[in-house]
């Protein structure tokens, strides 16, 4: 009996050993310095593909974790999947804790939880499969493998990816939205161009990695290009047999440290882009079609009967595209749920976008399309990457949905009435040095926005006060402006109640000094009318106590420094920073032109000296003075920053113009008599 045991204990040790394959990973990041301290290591990040004729794929996903500190083993101690059950269907295979004296514990697999992801905005059933691993200690191990059929499309299990960003141009969604209970239904797992194949893998890691891999095993006729951008990887490419096996690995991957303002991680970061299609013509093609077929653009009488009405008394052809695209823009509710099959890459017919009055991009693309077509223009719909950069591949890099018409000069002018919603443009700025792609009849290739001059949104400001020798201060301001910046100062009355516009207008004041009073406001008759022209407003003001006054002297700041900050996103990007690695962006080109003017009392005058700026760039221009003539002192900046998205290059140029701007208005003034 007692051998009997032995036996049965030796055999629980074998299989065990055999189990723990990671022993020499574990092994490997031992030797390394980050081990040490890291709160957790991943042992191995690998994805292998098996990719069928018709593009759909089996991925098997393989995590082995190394929890090294509490806080790692809280961060784990619940394993989340998202998945999108229009395309795939995940599920874990297997779960096994190992403790660091060789014993295990398998996961109850029945315990695991497949559940509506949470949602916001758009409600297309996107879903989540959850696992509790429970109790871990450091030296643990946790080993899981997920099983994932359909196809990927990356951003859709990109956790931090915002709703509006994240905006329902899922181009990879196929199926019947009835069918995805039915997991028998393998049609909804093939991609919506048949027989091909893409993906997009994230080569970046939040702990370190001993080993990163990724695999694909696919018919060996089947074409495939990659790249991997940002980095440097391991690659190979061999047959078998029928098959193609294409590998690419990285090993003792560090966690990508980010900078402030950079750009996305998709565009400075490690990652891998496959497409089994040739040329993004191609996929051009075949978004024209298959909105065409689906008849998304049919003419309906109650729409036709709304265009008509829009286009009485407009003649000129910007006029027309302008009031088709604001009345789009300014009506139909950002909101969406799924439709069915073909959610996601078919734009939903004219009669449901027009009598629904709701929807996410794709609807409102494809109600303005409806609407140029019966008005006699040219329009098609457009993918796009709101936040991110589309690279040559062509892997379905898109999230946004957007509409191209063609002017009398054969020229094709980008729309998005998703991002115009009460502001003055056509196309919105903040998506300037973005790239699309048109679904033309005759085919495209990648596009990309142009820059904005940043004239187009300027913001000029001029303040006019006077201070008492008990340092009161009284006066008035006038801001214009236009764009992206009408917009941000404009939204007082587009979004808010007018009930609540004086007091929103008295807290820009309130910034500046709690005991300021807010005498008289000039917003004309109707601001909510962002049509009619550039907003304007002018206030009158005091403000009690601004100026430290005492014995012969007078301390304050220049309003400026204060005065309607939110439209100054330049302000908040660090220019501390001397040197960066990565590119950055702003939210848009901008024109801001300050003067303030300050009446002293008698006998006083400013303690510093008088101070003169200058300097330009290919980035950034600014010009400034600050100087006193008798009893006034007079600021004047004009800051011009040149573009949206910024290469490295252009750092020392942008934060240079800045800091020359904030050396101006952020000083404490001296003042003596």
């Amino acid at each position: 009996m007692k051998r009997f045991l032995l036996l049965v204990i030796l055999a629980g040790a074998c299989v065990s050993l055999a189990a723990q394959k990671w022993l020499p990973l574990r092994q490997h990041a031992e030797a390394q310095t980050y081990f040490k301290n890291a709160a957790a290591v991943v042992l191995l990040d690998s994805i292998g593909v098996n990719v069928r004729e018709n593009g759909s794929g089996s991925f098997d996903i393989h995590h082995i974790v190394y929890i090294g500190t509490t806080a790692g083993a809280l961060r784990h101690r619940v394993i989340k999947y998202d998945y999108d059950p229009l395309t795939a269907f995940a599920e874990f295979r297997s779960v096994k804790v190992y403790k660091p004296d060789g014993s295990f514990r398998d996961i109850d697999l029945s315990k695991a939880y497949d559940y509506a992801a949470p949602a916001r905005a758009i409600y297309w059933g996107a879903r989540q499969i959850m696992i509790e691993i429970g109790h871990l200690e450091s030296g643990d191990i946790i080993d899981y493998q997920i099983n994932k059929k359909g196809f990927t499309y990356a951003l859709l299990a990109d956790a931090e990816a915002d709703a509006f960003f994240n905006s329902g141009m899922n181009i990879a969604s196929c199926a019947n939205a009835s069918a995805v209970s039915n997991a028998d239904d393998e049609e909804r797992f093939v991609p919506p161009m048949r027989g091909h194949f893409y993906d997009i893998v994230p080569f970046w890691v939040s702990y370190p990695t001993v080993s990163k891999i990724y695999s694909i095993d696919m018919p060996r006729d089947k074409d495939i290009q990659y790249e991997f951008y940002q980095g440097e990887c391991q690659s190979s490419i061999y047959f078998s047999g029928e098959r193609k096996i294409c590998r690419f690995a990285v090993n003792d991957a560090r966690p990508f440290v980010s900078e402030p303002n950079m750009l996305d991680f998709y565009d400075v970061a490690p990652k891998l882009m496959l497409s089994s299609t040739n040329e993004w013509k191609d996929k051009s093609l075949w978004f024209n079609k298959v909105n065409e077929d689906f008849d998304s653009f049919a003419s309906e009488p109650g729409t036709a009967k709304k265009v008509n009405e829009l286009l009485k008394g407009k003649t000129g052809e910007l006029e027309k595209i302008a009031v088709l695209t604001h009345w789009v823009a300014d009506n139909i509710r950002y909101s969406g749920i799924s439709m069915g099959k073909g959610e996601g890459y078919t734009l939903h017919c004219t009669e449901m976008n027009f009598t629904d009055r709701c929807g996410v991009c794709k609807d409102k693309a494809a109600l303005l399309i409806s609407m140029l077509r019966i008005a006699g223009f040219e329009a098609w719909p457009a993918m796009t990457m709101a936040g991110s950069r589309i690279e040559q591949i062509p892997a379905d890099h898109f999230n946004h949905c957007v509409v191209v018409v063609k002017l009398s000069n054969g020229q094709y002018m980008p729309l998005d009435p998703t991002w115009v919603p009460f502001l003055r443009e056509l196309w919105s700025s903040a998506e300037q040095q973005q790239n699309y792609l048109p679904g033309v009849p005759e085919g495209s290739d990648l596009q990309i926005t142009p820059i904005s001059a940043p004239e187009n949104h300027y913001v000029k400001l001029n303040i006019t006060t006077a201070i008492d020798a008990d340092g009161k201060l009284k006066g008035e301001f006038t801001i214009t402006a236009e764009g992206q910046s009408d917009g941000s100062i404009r939204r007082t009355f587009t979004s808010g109640l007018r009930a609540g516009w004086y007091n929103s207008l008295e807290a820009e004041l309130l910034r500046v000094s709690p005991q300021a009073k807010l005498l008289n406001v000039d917003y004309g008759s109707s601001p909510r009318d962002y049509q009619a022209g550039p907003i304007k407003i002018k206030m009158r003001f005091e403000i009690p106590d601004y100026a430290a006054a005492g014995d012969g002297l007078l301390l304050c700041k220049l309003l400026s420094s204060s005065l309607y900050t939110g439209f100054r996103s330049y302000l908040r990007i660090n220019t501390a920073i001397t040197e960066r690695k990565y590119s950055f962006e702003d939210d848009c080109s901008r024109d801001v032109e300050i003067t303030e003017t300050m009446t002293l009392p008698a006998g006083y005058r400013l303690q510093q000296d008088e101070q003169i700026a200058d300097c330009k760039s290919e980035a950034a221009d600014f010009e400034g003075s600050l100087a006193q003539d008798g009893a006034r002192l007079t600021l004047k900046q004009r800051l011009i920053l040149k573009k949206r998205v910024y290469e490295v290059d252009d750092w020392e140029g942008f934060r240079t113009a800045v800091n020359a701007y904030k050396d101006l208005t952020d000083k404490l003034l001296v003042f003596v008599k």
